[in-house]
């Protein structure tokens, strides 16, 4: 007889329980606590006085036998607590309420003091951060100009540090990212917590060109060579801000009014010139190489009019070289020959060195503030 096959015990597998819930983060979250607090003590309060109505009270009085009891008061009852109901009712709101609004102020208290420890650990990185930064640019001022200056750094990669008196913009700044300091940034204590003696540059873009003049004292007293470059709203202050220590002056609404005038009578320049903006890696790369795109407007008797090219390329020293001439008649010359002549009405556009752009608009239109308008 054959034996029978043995059969192997069928294997249990082991039964797998689910991992039990990680309420580890549950209370982690100040704002989480606060938020269930208050519904928690919401919650009490309304199925309290409804449940204090269901006894013929009427809403005032269970709304006021709540909120009595929640506080821990101690007035006497507006109605007698006559029975088991109403008894148990109490003793559930006093255990259940009072645990609840301890709850809550503790919540309420490591809320506010997490806010503000947060605020001041934050103050204190952005300090060490700004204390490790050199060769950057101090931006005084976030205004319209200030912001637009500082988001272009930001796209360049470019650090820097933003000084503003008002708290609401310093707020935004730090949302985004930016280094920044709280005060005025006419006093030189802040200059130097800005990092002004290791900084390249600082730009004073305050709507006020008395404060902007302060700015550029205390600045270029603090680093003599320090680039700094100011706003000025009237034509007049640019002398001023020139004696104060600034390199360079920038008038907003004169350059607005450059920028239509060429829109209008040089459409060719204003194209390339877009361009040429919308490229960003080509202007660091010039400037990389201590070079800078320039246009100017030839009018009527100044020193670059009737000039061949090459007369006017020797007269400024290598100081620039003529990329492209438009005619007043709408004629554009690319890389124009040196016996070409300039002419009453062309623009000239000029690759040359920025910190010769004071000299070279004296040989165009003398104007006050430049003359040019640079990349």
């Amino acid at each position: 007889m054959r034996a029978a096959p043995v059969r192997a015990a069928p294997r249990h597998r082991p039964i797998r329980r689910a991992p039990p819930p990680n309420l580890s983060g549950l209370f982690d979250s100040p704002k989480h606590n606060l938020i269930g607090g208050l519904a928690f003590i919401l919650a009490i309060v309304v199925m309290a006085t409804l449940a204090y109505m269901s006894q013929g009270w009427s809403l005032r009085d269970a709304f006021y036998m709540v909120i009595v009891t929640l506080y821990t008061v101690g007035y006497e009852e507006v109605r007698p607590i006559n029975s088991n109901f109403l008894y148990f009712l109490t003793i559930a709101l006093i255990i259940l309420g009072c645990t609840g609004m301890i709850f809550l102020t503790g919540v309420v208290v490591q809320f506010f003091t997490l806010n503000q420890i947060n605020k001041i650990a934050g103050r204190k990185k952005m300090d060490q951060k700004i204390e490790q930064t050199e060769g950057h640019v101090i931006v005084c001022g976030l205004g319209r100009v200030g912001m637009v200056l500082a988001n272009a750094l930001r796209r360049s990669s470019a650090s820097f540090v933003v000084i503003d008196e008002n708290e609401a913009r310093i707020a935004e700044a730090r949302a985004a990212g930016y280094l920044c300091l709280c005060g005025e940034a006419t006093g030189e204590e802040i200059l130097i917590a800005a990092g002004v003696k290791r900084a390249h540059a600082l730009a004073s873009c305050m709507p006020n060109d008395a404060v902007n003049i302060l700015v550029t004292l205390s600045a270029r007293a603090l680093n003599p060579d320090l680039l700094i470059v100011a706003r000025g709203d009237k034509q007049s202050t640019e002398s001023k801000l020139m004696l104060a220590g600034a390199d360079r002056v920038v008038l907003p609404e004169y350059i607005g009014g450059e920028r239509i005038a060429e829109l209008f009578l040089h459409q060719e320049s204003a194209r390339l010139m877009d361009s040429l903006e919308k490229s960003h890696g080509f202007q660091r790369a010039l400037r990389n190489f201590g070079m800078d795109l320039q246009v100017y407007a030839v009018p009527p008797r100044s020193p670059a009019a009737r000039m061949t090219v090459g007369a006017l390329e020797r007269q400024a020293k290598g100081a620039f070289f003529i990329v492209q001439i438009n005619r007043s008649d709408g004629d554009v010359h690319l890389n124009p020959p040196e016996n070409a002549i300039l002419q009453e009405g062309d623009a000239v556009l000029t690759l040359g060195r920025p910190d010769r752009a004071a000299a070279i608009g004296r040989l165009f239109e003398p104007r006050q503030h430049g003359g040019a308008r640079s990349l």
